[in-house]
């Protein structure tokens, strides 16, 4: 730029010189003249301007600091969104346990000496908060079938499928398959449903699924006394095949942060008047070394053979270090269970009652991993006719992790 400058001055120059000479030999020359010296003057101011206007565009331009960019970042971060209840984020997590086992002794002589690895469970969760108040889950559940025979797959089904209300701070309802009253607390507080079923549970007495309609919350301001009540097909997480429907209901009572005291009934219409009710007691207590409690139901079930189950569970467990805890349970099943030869992983002798003892070790070795060495162990009573089937001796290594 400064090159055009210096030739446009040298233009200018001539230009004067060539005009005085122009004047004295000939005006119209020098009129022609005059106008170009304008136009070059003119133009220079021009060119002027333009390198004034260059020199201010490269200027280098004044960035922000980091703090401030900091700052505006933390901003956007901390924005609340803007998006509508439908677009909130999904929320995915699941778990697996299941167990390397030996059947080292079994009433069942075909069952003796099996051994293998199995999964009992599998879930893969999906939860969704929609607004405030609105809230769903769905989960599906997998499993080997425990029954010593089948070599099928591991299938998928759904296992929860529910939408939340939350009409008020201290009551909800719930619409779909959800879960039951029958065990929901005492699941809880057992919390080791990756090595054992509780007590109901692990009977066949209830369901811990229902496809229904079910409310839950507490009264009170201190929320001492809470309850759960359903009204559902009956058919756990299967389809519904009959008129009759089941109707399920627990009302609990929390003291303080270490007792918990639960009564629980249901009334479940079967077809050809083979109706099933239920009554449950349960008491726990909790500290931060452990929890003990203590489990004691009863079944009517009508029908063509009627027959009366009683049955109790005593059970609790003991923090010997962050990694370490000792769990130990007894059951207790004063009539033979009809259907415990169809229950997985661990058929009873339908025909004899029985104590059942489990004990084991809670290694976590992380967060979202355990390793449980475990026994159980199934003694039977004598029968009528004076025989008594062999004891079920089970050493397993259980394995449970999430994510």
């Amino acid at each position: 730029m400064s090159r055009l400058s210096s030739i446009f001055t040298l233009l200018i120059s001539l230009g004067i010189g060539g005009y005085g000479l122009a004047q004295q030999n000939n005006p119209i020359l020098a009129e022609e003249l005059d106008q170009l010296v304008q136009r070059i003057e003119n133009l220079e101011q021009t060119v002027q301007e333009l390198q004034a206007q260059l020199q201010s565009q490269s200027a280098p331009e004044e960035r922000p600091s980091n703090a401030q960019m900091t700052d505006t970042a933390q901003a956007v971060v901390s924005t609340p969104s803007q998006d509508t209840p439908s677009d909130r984020a999904i929320k995915i997590s699941g778990l697996a346990f299941g167990d390397f086992f030996w059947m080292a002794s079994s009433h069942d002589e075909n069952l003796k000496d099996r051994n293998g690895f199995w999964f009992r469970r599998i879930y893969l969760t999906f939860d969704k908060a929609m607004t405030e108040q609105l809230d769903m889950r769905l989960r599906f559940e997998m499993h080997s079938a425990g029954n010593f025979t089948s070599d099928n797959r591991l299938e998928p089904f759904v296992k929860d499928a529910w939408m939340r209300w939350k009409f008020t701070d201290q009551h909800q309802a719930y619409l779909g398959l959800s879960p039951t009253p029958t065990m929901n607390v005492v699941d809880e507080i057992w919390s080791y449903r990756f090595l054992e079923k509780s007590l109901l549970d692990l009977q066949r007495i209830g369901a811990t699924r229902d496809l229904g309609v079910a409310f839950r919350g507490s009264l009170g301001s201190e929320q001492k006394v809470r309850y759960h009540f359903m009204f559902g097909n009956g058919s756990s997480t299967r389809g519904e095949t009959d008129r009759g429907k089941g109707t399920l209901a627990s009302l609990g009572y929390y003291p303080n942060d270490s007792l918990v005291l639960e009564f629980y009934s249901d009334y479940d219409q079967r077809p050809e008047q083979a109706d099933r009710n239920t009554y449950s007691a349960f008491l726990a207590y909790k500290r931060d070394w452990g929890r003990l409690a203590i489990q004691y139901a009863h079944q009517e079930r009508k029908g063509i053979s009627p027959v009366g189950l009683d049955l109790m569970s005593f059970f609790g467990f003991v923090h010997l270090s962050p990694k370490l805890t000792f769990i130990g349970r007894y059951d207790r099943m004063f009539d033979p269970n009809p259907e415990g030869s169809d229950i997985p992983y661990i058929p009873f002798d339908p025909t004899a009652k029985f104590h059942f003892f489990l004990t084991g070790i809670d290694w976590k070795v992380t967060e979202e991993f355990s390793l449980l060495p475990n026994i159980e162990v199934v003694r039977y009573d004598e029968r009528e006719d004076g025989t008594r089937p062999a004891t079920d001796v089970i050493p397993r290594v259980t394995f449970f992790y999430r994510f």
